[in-house]
């Protein structure tokens, strides 16, 4: 009996991420390299809580998705991003999760083909709303990453 419990568990565990993935991270990803504000944020809750542990700041949904302004548009226009995703801990149950890992930016300047990278460690809280997955909390830093740390973690199935 259980086995049959712990399976039953890691079965709903392991459905619940694989929404969350297609509901959450892969969307999450795809607009964030595609500086798509509409998609990115579409997958976060109205009632979001960000928070940037690095400069002691929290903000709600109106202040996180203000406009940005054109001037830091244009100083960006150039830089392809790309974000990556690993996973050091992820817990879903009844329409509750949470999820903990490293994330890797790179920025290529596409004139003259300069990278920079950043690294930095989440942790997101979500909620099942109206039967799609949301980011609930959005919370990172830095820590003193690297690309040995990043790739500790475990990649998105």
């Amino acid at each position: 009996m259980f086995l049959l419990f712990c399976n039953l568990a890691f079965s709903q565990m392991d459905s619940s991420q694989k929404e969350i993935n297609e509901q959450v991270w892969k969307p999450f990803i795809k607009a964030f390299n595609n500086n798509d504000d509409e998609a990115f944020r579409a997958i976060h809750s109205k009632d979001v809580i960000r928070v940037i542990q690095d400069n002691n700041q929290i903000m709600g949904y109106d202040q996180y998705f203000q406009k940005i302004p054109d001037s830091i548009k244009t100083k960006w226009r150039n830089w392809k991003k790309n974000i990556e995703l690993r996973f050091l801990q992820r817990i879903a149950s009844k329409g509750k999760a949470f999820e903990v890992g490293f994330y890797k930016t790179t920025s290529t300047h596409a004139m003259t083909g300069e990278k920079r990278t950043g690294f930095g460690k989440f942790h997101v809280l979500l909620r099942k709303e109206n039967r799609d997955w949301k980011i609930l909390m959005d919370a990172d830093a830095n820590e003193k990453m690297n690309e040995e740390i990043f790739l500790s973690g475990k990649p998105m199935e």
